[in-house]
């Protein structure tokens, strides 16, 4: 075999094992890593989150009560919605301790981190909806990644962060994904889904959000 015929196999070998770069991991962009450094002073935080969701002809709208503390301590609340005064509490292992809203709220269950009663619409855990959970999809789900300037949301200029999928069908049917974060704060202020036919499937909102709040472990009875 002679030197060209090597190059050649090498190549080859080479176009087999790298992907193409549509495919590639996503990476990162300057304001997820101004999101990064933002979130490394702080020890915890809470916010409300407003969501709308559409699965199939189906749609929940809710407004949740979030609270987290470092490392992996997590309380949710609907205040509003669909299953208004549910909530439940995550200390980063596969279950959820929760409790449904009305007369039923003095009973608390510990079920599958998965269980329908703990997610949203779409099959949203507790965990899904963390701001750092919701930062860190842009980097690991397969895609084009870039970032662009943004509109103003609530009064502050912001940065867009979008995320053109590479395989939909492996990332619950969502094929756009774009996250704006605040040119001030650096947290995320709105962020919205799109399926393969350019309809948005989720559109949510940051609000009230306050950090370093003094929360303990106490906060997330599980």
């Amino acid at each position: 075999m002679n030197l060209r015929t090597l190059a050649l196999s090498a190549l080859a070998a080479c176009a087999i094992l790298m992907p193409p770069a549509h495919v590639r991991a996503a990476g990162t962009t300057p304001a997820l890593d101004e999101f990064d450094a933002a979130f490394a002073k702080i020890n915890d935080y809470a916010f409300q989150l407003h969501s709308h969701e559409t699965l199939g002809n189906g749609s929940q709208t809710r407004v949740y009560q979030y609270y987290f503390m470092k490392p992996h301590f997590a309380k949710t609340l609907i205040v509003s919605g669909d299953g208004q005064g549910s909530g439940g509490v995550w200390a980063g292992s596969d279950q959820v301790s929760g409790h449904q809203g009305g007369f039923l709220s003095a009973i608390h269950l510990k079920i599958d981190l998965h269980d329908h009663r703990a997610t949203s619409l779409r099959g949203y855990t507790i965990p899904d909806g963390l701001v750092q959970n919701i930062i860190d999809r842009y980097r690991t789900v397969p895609g084009e990644l870039s970032q662009h300037p943004g509109p103003r949301i609530a009064g502050e200029e912001t940065d867009e962060v979008l995320l053109k999928v590479a395989d939909p069908a492996g990332n619950g049917g969502v094929a756009k994904m774009i996250v704006y974060l605040s040119k001030v704060t650096h947290w995320p202020l709105r962020e919205i889904f799109y399926d393969t036919g350019n309809n948005d499937v989720l559109d949510q909102t940051f609000t009230d959000v306050k950090t370093n709040t003094g929360l303990t472990q106490n906060d997330f009875p599980f």
